[in-house]
């Protein structure tokens, strides 16, 4: 259990390509990302389940964006849910994309790497934005997250911080 009482989640996280932060330093940052997006989301968990996340390049994820979406563009998350059973599903990250939003946006690395782990992951808890009521209850899930893990509102503007 993790400290709000929730069962902990087994996280397979991978390196395939592209630059990001050790190793080590990163399974750390998509752990507490992790719980804290369930802690957030405050819905049950099943016994023993498991998600991963793939920390891969821009080239990977358009090749999977263009497969499963349609769209041969890159892009900085994917989220595969499962459906069920204890394999809550996949998150994938690309790394050109995500360094390139955190500099425009002037965001630590970490900070938009731990939103976007909170992100995938509340799509793999069956959130979405495809309308602007569901985009809000969403975005309010990872504010909550991320004020867990004190990082500012990554939907208020810059001059705003």
């Amino acid at each position: 259990m993790d400290p709000d009482g929730q069962p902990g989640v087994a996280l397979d996280v991978a390196v395939e390509a592209g630059d990001w932060p050790e190793a080590g330093a990163l399974e750390t940052l998509a752990a507490k990302a992790a719980g804290a997006a369930l802690a957030a989301a405050g819905e049950p968990v099943p016994e023993g389940a498991e998600l991963s996340l793939l920390f891969t390049d821009d080239a990977a994820i358009q090749v999977l964006n263009g497969r499963w979406r349609g769209k041969p563009t890159p892009t900085n998350v994917l989220s595969f849910p499962q459906g069920g059973g204890p394999l809550l599903g996949d998150v994938v990250l690309a790394a050109e994309t995500v360094r390139r939003e955190a500099a425009l946006a002037r965001k630590p690395l970490e900070h938009h790497i731990s939103h976007l782990i909170v992100h995938g992951i509340l799509h793999l808890l069956g959130h979405d934005h495809e309308d602007d009521d569901e985009a809000e209850r969403m975005e309010a899930l990872e504010r909550i997250a991320l004020a867990r893990l004190g990082i500012p509102d990554p939907y208020m503007a810059s001059s705003e911080r």
